[in-house]
């Protein structure tokens, strides 16, 4: 696999090298310049597999000659062993469920196949390396679950201080060993910038920093391998289009299914669903993109200003917003919207959606009415309802269960650090300090 970073200033990469660095030279994104291409007989050949076996094939194809295929089977054989169930909401509506892993959030596709491929890299390398991480919600804990205990890497989690529910803050700062929690004060975008800098700071080149955001592409691809199974679940024939509604903060969910129709998956039309921070929405709609402090919501992981991946949509799409408008429709969806379809899921198909997915199913309601489509519609549920026990519990007079092996996380001692000052010099100050520690 050939990459090139989206700022166009850096040489073209292979996968191993973009992997480590998780950050281009010249502070932009890697792309992949050409992708594998699958069709209609490939998909009938994965029709009626599991996940993990259509994930192994797809792991082969992308990364053939970068790992040998007893090895991509090894990471997806550890990385993706649990369920992708896609259940029927309602005629023409389907919900694909990501929420089943370690830490009942989609994050654990992409964190734990980076963490894997990242070991394996590193034993062949001799080497270690540090992987930085900015979380509004649930990629922390996936990270940090997905990188415990694998040999060779130290693991630093940032997240914003009284901006993350309590369970997830409790998923990503108890587990200790090779992971640090740093509690920033600011929000998610300040915790980005700082990841940012640090991977760009050549003082800090000692560390071997790279990243475990969806600004890594080892943590984005994995992502596509999910849309072509909720495909499969859903669509009646190899071939016919669906559509996605997408639940869109970071926007790295977004950019793995647009990877994955430019390699052959049916998609007629991408739905990227936002809250209140509708930087994408406003671009469809304006040709101008223009970042700006988040704003908190309920969907807190997809409270984000400015979101990483625009970059990569924006190559995918030669920066033109109204080609870009032509596969993906930005839609916002306001907190009452989110509450009232958290109800109304409940109420009409019996499903208790977190307030992500709430997102995703009111816009692809609205979707479906304002088009008049016939395609399936594919919600992406992102996170399982325990998770907003609080909202739900408003909403729906219930408390959603959470599984057995997270049910102590209230009496889990908080092991995190905190940065009281979200500046590029404290964070490397705390970095530095950290490098002293045995891990």
């Amino acid at each position: 696999m050939r990459l090139a970073s989206t700022h166009l200033r850096a040489p073209v990469a292979g996968f191993r090298e973009a992997l480590r660095r998780g950050l281009a030279p010249d502070g932009g994104l890697y792309q992949p310049i050409d992708l594998p291409r699958f069709g209609d007989a490939d998909l009938q050949a994965w029709r009626g597999l599991p996940f993990d076996a259509i994930a192994r094939d797809l792991a082969r194809r992308l990364l053939e000659g970068e790992f040998a295929p007893e090895v991509l089977d090894r990471v997806v054989n550890g990385a993706l062993d649990f369920p992708v169930p896609v259940r029927r909401l309602d005629e023409g509506l389907w919900l694909l469920e990501l929420f089943h892993g370690p830490t009942l959030a989609f994050k654990d596709f992409g964190a734990r196949f980076l963490a894997r491929l990242f070991g394996e890299v590193l034993h062949d390398d001799g080497d270690h390396a540090t992987v930085l991480v900015a979380t509004s919600g649930d990629t922390g804990s996936a990270v940090a679950r997905g990188f415990a205990g694998i040999a060779g890497t130290r693991v630093v989690v940032l997240y914003p201080a009284g901006k993350v529910s309590p369970f997830q803050e409790a998923q990503m700062a108890t587990i200790g060993g090779n992971v640090t929690a740093v509690r920033v004060n600011g929000v998610f975008d300040d915790c980005q910038r700082l990841v940012k800098a640090a991977i760009l700071d050549p003082d800090l080149a000692p560390l071997r920093l790279s990243s475990a955001n969806s600004i890594n592409i080892g943590r984005l691809l994995p992502q596509a391998f999910y849309y072509v199974s909720g495909y499969l679940g859903a669509a009646p024939r190899p071939g016919e289009p669906v559509v996605f509604s997408v639940p869109s903060g970071n926007l790295g969910n977004l950019t793995a299914g647009v990877l994955a129709a430019r390699m052959g998956l049916p998609v007629a039309r991408f739905v990227a669903a936002t809250n209140a921070n509708d930087v994408l929405p406003e671009y469809l709609d304006s040709g101008a993109f223009r970042p700006r402090p988040s704003i908190p919501t309920v969907s807190n992981a997809m409270d984000v200003g400015d979101p990483s991946n625009f970059a990569r949509l924006a190559a995918l799409y030669d920066a033109s917003s109204a080609r870009m408008g032509e596969a993906i429709a930005g839609l916002r969806v306001s907190e009452a919207e989110t509450r009232a379809a958290i109800r109304d899921a409940y109420r009409r198909c019996g499903a208790v959606l977190d307030p992500h997915a709430a997102v995703a199913y009111s816009a692809a309601l609205r979707f479906q009415l304002a088009t008049g489509t016939r395609a399936p519609i594919i919600v992406l549920a992102t996170a399982h309802p325990a998770k907003f026990a609080e909202v739900i519990h408003d909403e729906l007079g219930i408390e959603p269960e959470l599984p057995a092996s997270e049910r102590g996380w209230r009496s889990r001692p908080l092991l995190a650090v905190d940065l009281p000052q979200a500046t590029a010099e404290a964070f490397k100050g705390l970095l530095t300090g950290l490098s002293s520690r045995p891990s």
